[in-house]
Order: structure tokens, then C-alpha cells, then sequence
């Protein structure tokens, strides 16, 4: 027999807890990616000292900038071709539909227009700074594509209140993208289009059930009544700048002429 073990003594053949393994975690490996800085390619004076546009570039990407706001980016396209196939989804199927595009951009809105409209369409765009349109056929030409040699495409070289102004029941759409919504920002010369003398003009211009879009960074209800005392019947609608529904949120409105003249409400 073996002896019992006394009190106070352990047994004589322990169990002792094996010890943890050690783990070694791996060493990480860190990748440091180098950052792309942005380069100026060109300046542009807007008229009636309304500032300074720059054209920047970075990698494939490229921004137009007043001052430190970013007026449009070559990887956002998404509101600016909402602008245009709104207003075609409801103005499009017309025979011989003539639209006219305020404000040139990285053309946006022209391309997402033609692809919209039939072959017998007419699209004028006024943009007001001539070196944006060079930029179109020049560093941005991978931008633009085609667009500008379609046949459809008329180029107006100045403000878009001008086209507006002179054209009685002349459109069937009139999409503006000037600025970066109803309060100027660019350009406080462009409050004039969305001033009640400006809606007025506007819905002259258009003939009866003629759209007038307008694209803005942000809401206004100022200019939603502002629109609704013009005559126009309004709808806003909310569209992301990215495409597939990413982005910033953005707002256009649709502006639709009736058809007959509006009562003055001052």
C-alpha cells in the first residue's frame, strides 16, 4: 500500500497545468500610399469682376474651383445628368424639342441631353467664360468625348440671359447650372435669372408645357415661392451628386409652364 499522503504535503506525483504555447503575433506590414497632389492647369476671369475659375487636376480626376468651393468634379456626375433626363423624361418625345443649357461645365448635362433626345432636336449651350468652352476641346477633351462635334450642339458664347431674353415661346426646356444654385456665388450678376424679373422671362421663353430646371446645392424655399408667384407649377426633386445614389444631396427644380399667363402677385 502507499502510504496516504499527510496533511500539509502534496502528492508525491503532482498534476501540474501545462503552460500556454506562446503566440508570436505576425509583424504588420505597413503600406504607406503615396498621396497624388492636386496641379492648377489653367485660370479663368469670370466677366464683371465676378471672380476666378481653376482648373485643377489630379491623377485622372478634375475639379473646376471658385476659390476654395468646388463648383464640379469629374468623378460627380450624377445630378447634373439628372438636370437633363428629368426634364427630357417629360419634354423628350417631342418632334423637333429645342432645349437650351445654361452654363457649360465639364458637360454633363449636355451629354445625358443628347443621349435623351431624338436626332431632330436642337440643343444650344450658353456659357458665358470662353475658356471653359476651350477647356472642353482642350484638357478636358476626354471629359466632353464627342459631344460637342454632335450636330445638334449649338455653342452660345455669352450669358444665358441673353438666349432667354430674346426667345418668345422659342424652348421646350431650359436647364440652368450657372452658379451653384438660386443665390449667385460665382457671380452675383447671375441672380438675375433667378430674380422674379428673370422667372418671367424664363417662362416667356418657353413654350406651353415647357420645363425650366434649375440645379442647386441646396434647398431654397425663396425660390420655390418665388417660382410659384412666376406662374410655374413646381415640383423639387432630390438627387445625389454621385451616381448608383451616393453623394451629396442635391436639388432641382422643375418648373413647368402652363401655358397661359400668370396673375401678378406682388
Amino acid at each position: 500500500m502507499h502510504p496516504s499522503p499527510r496533511p500539509g504535503r502534496t502528492h508525491p506525483n503532482p498534476v501540474l497545468p501545462r503552460p500556454k504555447p506562446q503566440v508570436r503575433s505576425k509583424p504588420r506590414l505597413v503600406y504607406e500610399i503615396p498621396m497624388i497632389a492636386w496641379e492648377q492647369l489653367d485660370t479663368a476671369t469670370l466677366p464683371d469682376d465676378g471672380g476666378e475659375l481653376r482648373l485643377m487636376r489630379r491623377g485622372s480626376e478634375y475639379s473646376i474651383m471658385s476659390g476654395a468651393i468646388e463648383l464640379m468634379n469629374s468623378r460627380l456626375s450624377g445630378s447634373e445628368e439628372a438636370l437633363a433626363t428629368l426634364v427630357c423624361d417629360r419634354i423628350g418625345e417631342r418632334p423637333g424639342a429645342r432645349i437650351l443649357i445654361g452654363g457649360l461645365g465639364m458637360g454633363f448635362t449636355l451629354r445625358a441631353a443628347l443621349a435623351a433626345l431624338k436626332d431632330d432636336a436642337a440643343v444650344i449651350v450658353a456659357e458665358l467664360t470662353p475658356a471653359v468652352v476651350a477647356w472642353a476641346t482642350g484638357p478636358l477633351a476626354g471629359v466632353f468625348g464627342d459631344s460637342l462635334a454632335d450636330p445638334r450642339v449649338t455653342i452660345h458664347q455669352g450669358d444665358v440671359g441673353e438666349p432667354i431674353g430674346t426667345g418668345q415661346s422659342a424652348y421646350d426646356g431650359i436647364l440652368l447650372d450657372v452658379d451653384n444654385g438660386p443665390e449667385g456665388l460665382s457671380r452675383k450678376a447671375n441672380d438675375t435669372l433667378y430674380d422674379s424679373k428673370g422667372l418671367a422671362s424664363a417662362r416667356k421663353a418657353l413654350r406651353p408645357g415647357g420645363v425650366l430646371a434649375v440645379w442647386s446645392s441646396a434647398p431654397d424655399d425663396a425660390f420655390t415661392r418665388r417660382l410659384k408667384r412666376a406662374g410655374f407649377a413646381v415640383e423639387e426633386v432630390r438627387v445625389r451628386a454621385g451616381r448608383k445614389g451616393r453623394g451629396a444631396r442635391h436639388l432641382i427644380w422643375l418648373a413647368v409652364n402652363p401655358g397661359v399667363e400668370a396673375r401678378s402677385s406682388a
